[in-house]
């Protein structure tokens, strides 16, 4: 999917990236741990880039998060049920 941030939507440098998803939704990576998702795989939140600095729009960061945190479940067995579901 092509994603196009919407014009004057809120953009987070690392650092701030990082400590939005911690305060907002109990997600800890660093910033660092975010440049390495950005290098090595395409599973991390959407950037644009702001010249040669990227930036995360807070709403990628939120579908990110949403997708990372998955479904609520009461139990384990109901965890791997629903994987297997797919």
């Amino acid at each position: 999917m092509y994603y196009v941030p919407q014009k004057g939507e809120q953009r987070l440098r690392r650092p701030e990236a990082s400590k939005y998803l911690a305060e907002k939704w109990g997600i800890q990576l660093s910033a660092r741990t975010l440049t390495k998702i950005a290098c090595i795989s395409s599973d991390g939140p959407v950037m644009v880039y702001d010249g040669r600095f990227p930036t995360y729009p807070v709403s990628g960061l939120d579908v990110f998060a949403q997708a990372r945190l998955g479904a609520p479940v009461r139990s384990t067995s109901e965890r791997v049920l629903q994987s297997i579901a797919g």
